[in-house]
């Protein structure tokens, strides 16, 4: 895999100070005009070059008006929040709860044809019950110490789940047997969410493959991510939410789907791995 989950972001900030860099050669100018052109240190205007701290809205403006090309700063704004994006802590995204991240992601999801999901960790929030889904918001909610809204976000979660009935859309969904069995609620929850599980899989639009415990494994266990139509993938690490949008890595994660695919089972043989998982609970 790619060596860091985060290096969209960072190839998109190094495009943004290599902009930078060109406007201030084109004018003419050293690192030590900006720094005083901007009133900053000579290590500020150095650090925003070389891409190794992200400038803010005013630094753009105070860079492109110390170079003479204040009509570029808009632009060059629009791209650093682009890049600031890809790469986004849970506690910047959550701050406020997590009933307006599940509603942020409607429009993506409405305006997505085709899904890719793994998940090794939890049942996809697409598939997920309203129960099951409150016990896992509930558990993110008390680690992150976060503002509880669980009730409004589980009710947001389940509306945007409509993608799965409605419209045009194929979901190919991948996980591991392990998942059937971390309990999130009570064993009634659970029992719940696995017997949706196996209603899910005479959904039309839906593919659900579950890869065994004993399987023999060419590609390991790894984040969950999602991909949108082959244009992005989203991968969710314990600190932060990434977005990847570069073609190349974007294909590395549909690559990794594929693999993963391969070792999963479907149809009877993933409906006996979830009955089973079912008579565990007792």
């Amino acid at each position: 895999m790619s060596p860091s989950p985060s290096s969209s972001a960072q190839a998109a900030r190094e495009a943004l100070a290599t902009r930078l860099r060109e406007l201030r050669l084109d004018a003419g100018l050293t690192g030590r005009d900006i720094a005083a052109r901007a009133g900053w240190s000579v290590a500020k205007s150095s650090r925003i070059e070389n891409a190794r701290t992200p400038p803010s809205d005013a630094d753009i403006r105070a860079w492109c008006r110390a170079c003479g090309a204040e009509e570029q700063a808009a632009d060059l704004i629009a791209a650093n929040r682009i890049a600031d994006s890809m790469y986004v802590e849970w506690r910047r995204k959550q701050r406020t709860g997590l009933r307006r991240l599940q509603e942020s992601a409607v429009p993506l999801f409405e305006r997505t044809r085709h899904f890719r999901v793994y998940c090794s960790n939890v049942v996809p929030g697409l598939i997920q019950t309203d129960d099951y889904a409150r016990a896992l918001l509930t558990a993110i909610t008390e680690f992150r110490q976060i503002p509880n809204d669980v009730a409004e976000a589980v009710e947001a979660r389940m509306a945007r789940s409509h993608v799965i009935r409605e419209g045009d859309h194929r979901f190919a969904l991948i996980i591991e047997e392990d998942v059937l069995y971390y309990g999130f609620g009570d064993a009634h929850v659970m029992a719940g969410q696995l017997g949706y599980l196996l209603a899910v899989m005479a959904f039309p639009s839906v593919s659900l493959g579950i890869i065994p415990r004993t399987a023999a494994r060419r590609m390991w266990p790894i984040e969950t991510f999602m991909v949108f139509d082959d244009e992005r993938a989203a991968i969710e690490l314990l600190s932060a939410d990434v977005t990847v949008t570069a073609p190349t890595e974007v294909k590395l994660y549909v690559r990794a789907f594929a693999e993963l695919a391969e070792t999963a089972v479907y149809g009877t043989a993933a409906r006996a791995l979830i009955t089973e998982a079912i008579t565990s609970l007792g």
